[in-house]
Parts: structure tokens; C-alpha cells; sequence
């Protein structure tokens, strides 16, 4: 069983829910600037890895709760957590390395001239479309997710479940786009 926790504890949860829910957006935006020494181009596979096992251990969460079996869905649950910290740290630690891919870029020369748009075609479209909406609910499904998780550390089971039933669609959405981004992509890595 989970433990409570005490009120003030709950308060102190809340609040940094909400500054990490406002910090790492700003932090990852503000590091696409930076670019440090280093050559971590084999990350983007496995922190698509980390998407696609998120993906798998929220459907496992969903499948033993259903069941009845609690420590199950926890154990599921907080390695999904903790696969989704991995994935950021690799996302970030990439990206600070990296100089930006651009969807279409055939000869990885860092331009996308018309012709490789045109031969990209509609695909590009489809690719811009998946890839704002995973970054735009991935930026939602933080608080979401961590609130989920406390309410339910806290023994607030309604109000968890309340949250779940939105928070859960987002986070495997984000999870599954993640892996589908990182396939669309993937043939233009330089």
C-alpha cells in the first residue's frame, strides 16, 4: 500500500510540480541555443527506445489495474516515470550536441532547399503536424502525470482517478508520437 502523506508535505509536492512544470520547458527551449563539444548521435534511437517502452508500460498500467492488482500498476507506472526522466535527459543531452535536423534535408547539409521539399512532399506536412503536437502535449502531460502520481501517493485515489482519465491518453499519445517522430525523422540524420 502506498504511504500518505502528511498535508505539508503534499503542499511542498505541489509546488515543485508546478516550478518543474514551468522549468523544463523554459530550460529545453533555452538549451536548442547552446551547443557544447561532444558527439552523442547514437541517443535519438535510444531515447525513442524509452518512448516506445513508456508506451508499452502505460498500456501494462492500464491492463493490472483493470485487473486489481495495485503494486503491479505502481511498479508499471514509476518505471514509466522514470524511463520518461531518461528519455529527457538523452533528449536534451542530444540536443545540446546537435545542430537541428530538418525533415527532407536528403544530402544532410543543415539547408532544405526547394527541391528537397518538394521531394519531401506532403510527408513534411504530416511530419511538422505530429511533431508540435507531441512537444505542445508533452509540455501539458508533466503536471498532469506528476499530479496523477501524488494524488495517488497521497491516498486521493478520486482525484487521481479523475486526473488520469486525461493525463493517461496524452502521456501515451506523447509516447507513442515520440517513436513515430524519431522513424520520420530518423532518415535524415546527418
Amino acid at each position: 500500500m502506498m504511504n500518505t502523506l502528511a498535508p505539508h508535505k503534499i503542499a511542498t509536492y505541489r509546488k515543485l510540480i508546478i516550478a518543474v512544470s514551468i522549468v523544463i520547458p523554459l530550460v529545453v527551449g533555452a538549451l536548442f541555443r547552446i551547443r557544447i563539444p561532444g558527439d552523442l548521435s547514437f541517443l535519438p534511437p535510444i531515447y525513442a527506445g524509452f518512448n516506445a517502452a513508456t508506451a508499452l508500460l502505460l498500456i501494462l498500467a492500464l491492463v493490472v489495474i483493470k485487473q486489481g492488482k495495485i503494486e503491479l500498476h505502481r511498479f508499471f507506472v514509476r518505471l514509466a516515470l522514470m524511463l520518461s526522466l531518461l528519455f529527457l535527459v538523452c533528449y536534451v543531452a542530444y540536443h545540446l550536441t546537435s545542430d537541428p535536423t530538418f525533415y527532407g534535408d536528403l544530402n544532410h547539409d543543415g539547408t532544405l532547399t526547394s527541391l528537397e521539399k518538394d521531394a519531401a512532399g506532403s510527408m513534411r506536412s504530416m511530419y511538422y503536424i505530429t511533431l508540435i503536437s507531441h512537444i505542445g502535449l508533452s509540455m501539458v502531460v508533466i503536471p498532469m502525470a506528476l499530479f496523477a502520481y501524488l494524488y495517488a501517493w497521497s491516498g486521493d485515489f478520486i482525484k487521481h482517478k479523475r486526473l488520469v482519465k486525461f493525463a493517461y491518453p496524452i502521456w501515451l499519445y506523447v509516447a507513442i508520437t515520440g517513436v513515430v517522430v524519431y522513424w520520420m525523422i530518423s532518415p535524415y540524420y546527418g
